[in-house]
């Protein structure tokens, strides 16, 4: 992966939404100005969610999401509706598209109920004024004060949109930082990164480019090492902020690291920056009272070929069992493949999430505290299982 490249984890997610034949595609395709989605006067020509990066200057960098309709009958239009809605939990704004010629208000107010079930700010926007007669444009700009009135095949208007779309986002925009408010300016941190059959050749996994990057942008000094090196490392340098290990190597890395030096992992940051620490705290803290046999799902955010080495299927399997004394049984899902169902769980052990954006990562948060299902990070666990998570979470403002 390029450097120059924003990864789609790292981009805002805009959720275009509506009734079948309300225009999304032609609207996506309008914003971005290619023929991204397919087109047509076809009901429930969209049958799956398209996603189109691009950058939406002057904002930045963001993926356009165009969804399948709702209001569609049928198993299949049940099965779009489903795909279609589990698009909210990945969504960072949104956009609902009426057709000003065929409203229908029931769907709409569903929809703003889902849109605020998940936090989701969002936008509403009447298509096809074109076809319209003056009385029933006037109409509803009277009662939509605050919504976009457009025909997705007129220039001037779908720019307008994107303006107006461009200002809803920042203002509700508050971009946090991974690392910033740990570290002050001018700090140093040091980052191990062991390299292990697991490490991609030739390059440096997403999270530690995300550091790197979050250093840079706060004027933090910043050092890469591999564990191998840290100790000459810890010698070299006169004063040392943070240390952010990998996971992985986290005992042996904090047998070396003084205790006067705060230690944290990258997992542990990641939850932090994209999800919510102390509900990851207090997941973990709920593995000692589980029964033998008990349930667990393993969430991964990417998909990658195994290894011996594996830190989910493998790694913590093992680590749990034995530093509890019990054999739990594991259930591994990966991507966007998160039960809506979670009944048969009794605990959510979730990856780092460096491939998902944080919206995705919350609405698990949220769909795991609707449960009652306990959820947790492997930075978390394997601090737990190895027996330094109270040093790890002493980092201030941690």
């Amino acid at each position: 992966m390029s450097l120059n490249v924003t990864p789609s984890a790292n981009r805002l997610h805009i959720g275009i939404y509506g009734a079948t034949n309300a225009g999304k595609s032609s609207l996506i395709n309008a914003i971005i100005g290619q023929d991204v989605s397919l087109v047509s006067d076809v009901k429930g020509t969209t049958t799956d969610p398209v996603t189109k990066p691009m950058e939406l200057l002057p904002l930045g960098p963001v993926v356009f999401i165009d969804t399948a309709g709702l209001g569609d009958d049928g198993e299949l239009g049940a099965l779009r509706i489903e795909r279609t809605l589990k698009v909210l939990q990945r969504t960072d704004f949104a956009i609902y598209l009426n057709d000003i010629t065929n409203f229908d208000e029931k769907e709409q107010e569903n929809m703003i109920h889902q849109f605020k079930k998940f936090n989701i700010p969002y936008m509403i926007v009447f298509n096809k004024i074109d076809k319209a007669d003056k009385e029933t444009l006037n109409s509803f700009k009277k009662l939509y004060k605050d919504a976009q009135f457009i025909s997705t095949s007129d220039d001037k208007q779908v720019i307008e949109l994107k303006n107006a779309l461009i200002d809803k986002i920042k203002n509700e925009e508050n971009e946090p930082t991974i690392i910033g408010d740990l570290v002050p300016y001018g700090g140093t941190v040091v980052m191990v990164v062991p390299i292990d059959s697991e490490a991609p050749k030739g390059r440096i996994i997403l999270p530690q480019v995300q550091l790197i990057r979050d250093c840079l942008d706060n004027g933090i000094k910043s050092y890469l090492v591999r564990d191998t090196e840290l100790k000459d490392a810890l010698g070299d340098l006169k004063h040392i902020d943070l240390v952010v290990t990998d996971s992985q190597a986290f005992k042996s890395v904090s047998a070396m690291v003084p205790e006067n030096i705060p230690l944290t992992s990258f997992s542990i940051l990641f939850a932090r920056y994209k999800g919510d620490i102390k509900s990851f705290v207090h997941g973990v803290n709920v593995i000692k009272d589980l029964k033998d046999g008990a349930n667990i799902l393993i969430s991964e955010s990417c998909t990658h070929n195994h290894s011996h080495e594996d830190i989910g299927r493998y790694k913590i399997p093992k680590l749990l069992n034995h530093k509890e004394n019990k054999t739990f049984n594991y259930d591994f899902r990966m991507g966007h493949n998160f039960p809506e169902n979670l009944s048969e769980y009794n605990l959510v052990i979730h990856c780092g999430s460096c491939m998902l954006n944080k919206k995705t990562m919350q609405s698990r948060i949220m769909i795991c505290n609707d449960a009652g299902v306990p959820i947790t990070n492997y930075g978390v666990v394997l601090a737990y299982a190895t027996s330094i998570l109270d040093r790890t979470l002493k980092v201030k403002n941690l």
